[in-house]
């Protein structure tokens, strides 16, 4: 019979703490994925990408945006081609070099992703509903402090 090693007190109430944000993280995504699907006929990495597009109107290199997004750059190629299929977005060559292009939300995209956005808030806010906003600022306090040194190098 193998055993496993024995947890102190303080490993055993920061794994129950991971459980529990993993927990939450994976049902409040797969809520927000299926309503994404269901309302706008759309994905949460479509999402994504629009909502880093939306932050940056000028556009972004396609590497800043996997970059921003934690992603392959692979997967943003494919998600950004159908969105520009869509009309959604836009993507243009860089002045001066042709191996890179910049992309940015269309006039469409904007639109689509300003409704979009809307209904995301609504639907964190009901999420979430249960938790006062003076809680929901405290813990998210709380959690920014343990930025990890791996967390700033990427």
């Amino acid at each position: 019979m193998v055993s496993a090693p024995i947890a102190r007190p303080d490993e055993k109430a920061r794994l129950r703490l991971w459980v529990r944000l993993l927990r939450l993280s994976r049902s409040i995504e797969g809520e927000l994925r299926e309503r994404l699907k269901t309302r706008f006929a759309t994905t949460l990495p479509r999402f994504d990408v629009m909502a880093a597009l939306w932050r940056a109107p000028e556009g972004m290199l396609m590497s800043e945006l996997s970059r921003f997004l934690l992603v392959s750059n692979g997967n943003v190629t494919g998600i950004v081609d159908r969105l520009v299929a869509d009309g959604l977005v836009a993507r243009a060559t860089r002045a001066g070099d042709r191996r890179t292009s910049v992309v940015r939300l269309t006039a469409a995209g904007r639109d689509a992703f300003t409704a979009m956005a809307e209904a995301h808030g609504q639907w964190i806010d009901e999420l979430l509903g249960g938790i006062a906003p003076a809680d929901a600022e405290a813990v998210a306090e709380t959690l920014a402090m343990f930025r990890s040194s791996w967390e700033d190098g990427a």
